[in-house]
């Protein structure tokens, strides 16, 4: 760390004495005194050189006297470290055992150390009485410790955020520039950087960074936490505006933290790997332009994508793994079979051509044919409303910006991005008595949300959707049955599109509206209706919103990634802000409880998952492309029409190949790439016997039947929504 301050001499310096190393190769001689041409040759191969990554020379001048505050700070600190009194201290750990240590002294690390090199070795971060801490960061009294490795969330989430400041150094050094925001996220992480109006980040830069960002690797720069005061703050990063903003708007104590690793000290809370060399794999994967903090009307940002591995394994895994990712593309297979597009002319609104519709209204219908069985009344309500609403909702003042908004006879309209407010004025339309408790109110209204152009991503990220939206309005005491319920429904569906989930309960927030009682009672009932229901679930403590405690369902498809897209919520607050009442048993007025409530949630994203789900290959029930009749020669034609037209009359997706100068092999073919789930072929024996000889996509014969026989056969097979083709249902 000695070196830090004159970093730059040094590198020069390390710099220069590896040209020279590299001089004294290319004039490597043989024995018999002639040039060595194969060292020479082979030196060519190696490619590169030292200006590979086109490195900043010198470095910004920022980056040194950054390095010169904090060093000084850093120094100040160390000094009054050796002031505070040690002290023996217990430690527990998670198995119960106790191990002795010292305060301001012993570290996480060492703890791990005690017990083996390996749980140390593998450790990425601890937990300190519940809270992350630095694994070589100095435990201050008796406490419990817990070490996380990568296959933890946690884990992964700090190991990636200490990837991003590896980027981000590498970024400093690469383009100068100020960076702004460098978190972790579901896979990998980011780092957006300000450049100015002129600069931009291209795929040609990614192997230049990732040759720096090996480089920081290498050198094992540690971590180092320090605390310090706002004014030093900014008078550190005085040359970044982006994080003078964040210290004068977002950091509400007296001080806070930086970490430092080699030339880069962030703005940051932490906690992070011991040193960068614990990063042995990572990649830069994508850029994006973006706005700070997503505002459209603020500067627009470069941003970087990268992943990060503690093994090559891993990376190779994760690899192809994105092959596979990229081939069940969602955008691509839409094109592809012809079920949906979207056009510059309306950004983030899709167009459903007729095979795409198919699969939008079975998923419609069959979730109105559940609302039936489970009590559920469906309604239609307003696109567009008076803003008044939105102000008494509460919506307007903290999801304006996110409204599409007009005015109307002098007056400002908004279309709807959510239903319940609309749900609360029909509730609220008349007196209610208790005998109409529960009333579960279902709408598949068209909702509009003004996402930013750089956020919106095919199906899953779009401005114009609809969702199998509902609100149950209840008594406080009917909570846990209608809870339940919701869990049985969400179990049915996603039961049979194949689905895991797995259910947390986020209760109450630190800021949170209504009585503590009320709160508590109400995450009792859904306590008590998680226990009923039966499958596991954990706790997410404080992450409820601020109305009430909710449950998050993270479901996961055929190549095990997590989507969240139910939702099962109690509010308290809408009831108030409408004054929502319904007359009780005794004769007083009370108020009710509300669930919000969605299985599917937006239709446009379940469709995108489900597409790559099955990577376009549609069970039976959902497909787009159920049956296609093959003559074997165009005098069966007629026959094979005959077929498609009493199927069409059942409703199946049935079409039929009349191509003439096509082969029946052809045929055949192409209907199993158009991924037709059956292949009804027809010649002269079927039109003798009124039969058609049937096979699969898959190529699977299943031989020759009756019309009546196979729609009766295809009729179960699309009453069961199975997800496997097979006749016998």
């Amino acid at each position: 760390l000695s070196v830090f301050p004159f970093y730059n001499e040094y590198k020069s310096y390390l710099r220069t004495m590896s040209d020279v190393a590299d001089d004294i190769k290319k004039i490597s001689i043989t024995e018999g005194g002639k040039p060595n041409k194969k060292a020479n040759k082979k030196e060519k191969q190696k490619g590169g050189g030292t200006n590979e990554s086109n490195e900043l020379s010198p470095w910004p001048s920022y980056i040194q006297d950054r390095i010169t505050l904090f060093d000084r700070l850093y120094n100040e600190y160390q000094e009054f470290l050796k002031t505070v009194e040690r002290k023996a201290i217990k430690i527990t750990l998670p198995d119960g055992k106790v191990v002795e240590g010292e305060s301001w002294t012993t570290t996480p690390y060492d703890v791990a150390s005690g017990i083996s090199a390996g749980l140390a070795n593998n450790s990425v971060i601890s937990k300190v009485n519940g809270v992350l801490w630095d694994l070589d960061r100095p435990l201050e009294g008796d406490c419990t410790v817990e070490l996380l490795n990568f296959d933890s969330d946690q884990g992964k989430e700090v190991y990636w955020h200490s990837t991003a400041h590896v980027l981000g150094e590498a970024m400093e050094r690469k383009f100068g520039g100020c960076l702004c925001y460098g978190p972790p996220i579901a896979e990998g992480f980011y780092y957006d950087m300000y450049m100015g109006p002129d600069m931009s980040v291209s795929e040609g830069d990614y192997a230049g960074l990732e040759s720096i960002m090996k480089g920081i690797i290498k050198e094992k720069q540690p971590f180092q936490r320090l605390e310090m005061s706002k004014d030093d703050l900014l008078e550190m990063f005085k040359y970044n505006e982006f994080k003078c903003r964040i210290i004068n708007n977002k950091i509400t104590t007296p001080t806070t933290t930086v970490y430092r690793c080699g030339p880069l000290i962030d703005l940051c809370r932490g906690p992070h790997v011991r040193n960068t060399g614990k990063i042995k794999s990572l990649k830069v994967v994508k850029n994006s332009s973006t706005y700070w903090e997503g505002k459209a009307d603020m500067e627009s940002l470069q941003r970087i994508y990268g992943i990060s591995f503690p093994d090559t394994k891993l990376m190779k895994e994760w690899k192809q793994f994105q092959e596979e990712a990229a081939k069940r593309d969602h955008r691509k297979i839409g094109l592809q079979q012809e079920l949906f597009f979207f056009h510059e002319l309306s950004a983030g609104s899709c167009f459903w051509l007729p095979r795409g519709a198919r699969i939008y209204n079975t998923l419609v219908q069959w979730i109105q044919e559940e609302y039936n069985k489970r009590g559920f009344k469906e309604v239609v309500t307003p696109n567009m409303y008076n803003t008044k609403l939105w102000e008494r909702s509460g919506h307007w003042q903290h999801y304006a910006e996110n409204m599409f908004s007009f005015d109307v006879e002098n007056e400002k309209y908004a279309l709807k991005p959510m239903n319940c407010p609309g749900h609360c004025l029909m509730f609220g339309h008349r007196p209610r008595s208790w005998r109409e408790l529960p009333l579960r109110l279902a709408d598949f209204g068209v909702l509009h949300r003004n996402e930013l152009s750089g956020a919106l991503s095919g199906l899953t990220r779009v401005r114009r959707f609809q969702q199998d939206d509902a609100h149950i309005f209840c008594t406080p005491e009917q909570i846990t049955d209608e809870i339940r319920g919701c869990l049985e429904f969400l179990n049915a569906v996603y039961t049979v599109i194949g689905f895991t989930y797995e259910l947390k309960l986020s209760t109450r927030p630190e800021k949170y509206l209504g009585e503590l009682s009320v709160w508590e009672e109400a995450e009792s009932q859904l306590k008590k209706a998680l226990d009923e229901f039966g499958a596991p679930w954990t706790v997410d403590p404080g992450d409820g919103a601020f109305y009430g405690p909710k449950i998050d369902i993270t479901i996961r498809d055929a190549l095990r990634r997590p989507h969240q897209c139910a939702t099962i919520q109690l509010d308290f607050q809408l009831p108030i802000r409408f004054d929502l009442l319904y007359n009780a048993p005794d004769g007083t007025e009370k108020r009710p409880v509300i669930v919000h409530r969605a299985i599917l949630g937006s239709v446009e994203r379940m469709t995108g998952i489900l597409t790559e789900n099955f990577a376009g290959k549609w069970p039976f029930w959902l497909s787009p492309r159920q049956v296609m009749v093959v003559p074997v020669m165009p005098m069966f034609n007629d026959y094979a029409t005959e077929i498609c037209d009493k199927l069409h009359a059942k409703h199946f997706a049935i079409d039929c190949d009349l191509d003439n100068g096509s082969t029946l092999n052809k045929k055949v073919r192409n209907a199993q790439l158009a991924q037709y789930n059956f292949i009804f072929v027809c010649g002269e024996k079927e039109q003798n016997a009124g039969t058609v000889n049937v096979r699969t996509r898959d190529n699977q014969v299943h031989g020759e039947f009756t019309l009546e026989d196979v729609t009766e056969k295809l009729l179960r097979l699309r009453q069961s929504k199975s997800n496997t083709d097979c006749l016998d249902q």
